[in-house]
Order: structure tokens, then sequence, then C-alpha cells
């Protein structure tokens, strides 16, 4: 078992009401439904536990779940903490934050950044190639999130 990490950040001024984007970004089912590989989002509290439905590296199909710890600074910041239960060892999770702030001629402007880590029955020999899968499917994901947002929101891409 090997660890293997990958960060992104994105920037985009999204022409639409703050509050609807942060309506959208705190509703742990909404968020579920428009990103890709995620099977589900089940809140607890402070806690979202994401199950993903699976993707593959390097011919291992793998399957995370995964528990963070949400802390919302209303409309401003969400945060997001890999915080498994005690007990519970979890080999996926993810560090990171949205920003909301005032953008250009009456837009939104979201920033975000994250950071995964990824325990997987690999070798570690296999880490560049494991990277460049990851960042391929975190930005698929991403990708596909942002026009599922967009057009959630009613704003054309």
């Amino acid at each position: 078992m090997a660890t293997f990490s990958a960060s992104t950040s994105a920037q985009a001024d999204v022409d639409a009401d703050r509050a609807d984007i942060w309506a959208a970004l705190t509703d742990p089912a909404l968020v579920a439904k428009l990103t890709p590989f995620v099977k589900s989002i089940e809140p607890d509290g402070e806690y979202w536990f994401w199950s993903m439905s699976g993707f593959d590296v390097l011919g291992r199909r793998i399957s995370p779940a995964f528990t963070e710890r949400m802390v919302f600074d209303e409309p401003r910041r969400i945060e997001f903490h890999h915080e498994p239960p005690e007990g519970s060892p979890e080999r996926a999770g993810v560090n990171g934050w949205y920003d909301l702030s005032d953008g250009p001629n009456g837009t939104t402007r979201l920033e975000t950044k994250l950071d995964i880590c990824l325990d997987a029955p690999l070798p570690k020999l296999s880490a560049p190639a494991v990277r460049t899968a990851m960042k391929g499917v975190m930005a698929t994901m991403g990708d596909r999130f942002s026009k599922n947002l967009l057009a959630h929101l009613g704003v054309r891409g």
C-alpha cells in the first residue's frame, strides 16, 4: 500500500447570486448529484461522509469513501478537512476550501483548492503514473462539476 497525493485549484467569475451558489455548495445531496464519480454524500452534523462510485487507476478499480468535517463561514467560505471517525481508517481524504467573493460586473468570484490523498494497493514506484491518473480524474470531476453547477444555477458556461 502506498500513499499518493494531488492538488488542484480553480477560479471563475460566475454570473449568479452568491446566495444561490452558497445554497448549492452547502447542499450535500445536490453536491453529490452535480459531482461525477460521487455516489452519495451523507451529512451527520458538521461531518459529511462521501462515497465514490469508483474510477480506474492503473488497471485497479478504486472506490474511496471518506469523512470530511465541514466548516461554513456564510456566505464567504466553506472549508473541508479530512477527519475520519476514531478507529475508522479511511484510505482517501480531501482537504480544501471554496471561497466566494464579489467578482467584476456583479458576478460572484468562486475559488477552490483541493488537496487529495489516496492510499492504494499500488507500488510506490508507480507514483508518477498514479498522480497523472489522479489529476486526470480531478480535471474531469472539476470540469463536469462546473458545467453541472452552472446548469443548476441557470447560467451559460
